[in-house]
């Protein structure tokens, strides 16, 4: 079932053709392959935000709201939504565009949440916020 929104929540993080090494054999895209894209997005944002090097610890509540075909445009939105001393929770969006039309339809979404790590991989507290973000 489609979501209500009519537009993106955040800024766009990657985009990327789905292709047919990434789909069954009926052609919809797979769900692993959307949370991996997911995931990218988060931990770009992530990175960005945390001036470096972070780790996913977990991922709340995927929900799958419509499918994905080869050869779609995906673009993930993604955007910090919270942080704490050395962790940052993301929430992620995936957004499909057939080739041939304009229409976007939200496909899935969910929080994912980092911790920022030092050179020995032990967490780290975050830098503070730029500007933009307070």
């Amino acid at each position: 079932m489609p979501d209500s929104d009519p537009l993106p929540h955040g800024e766009p993080a990657i985009r990327t053709i789905a292709m047919p090494a990434d789909a069954n054999p009926a052609g919809d895209i797979f769900g692993g392959w959307i949370m991996a894209q997911m995931d990218l997005a988060a931990g770009n944002v992530a990175a960005r935000r945390a001036r470096g090097r972070c780790v996913t610890v977990s991922v709340d509540r995927i929900n799958f709201l419509s499918p994905v075909y080869v050869g779609d445009e995906v673009t993930l939105y993604a955007h910090v939504i919270e942080t704490g001393r050395t962790s940052m929770r993301i929430h992620v969006e995936a957004w499909r565009r057939s080739r041939d039309g304009e229409d976007r339809i939200k496909v899935t979404q969910a929080t994912f949440a980092f911790v920022a790590l030092d050179q020995g991989r032990r967490p780290r507290a975050l830098p503070p916020a730029p500007p933009a973000e307070t």
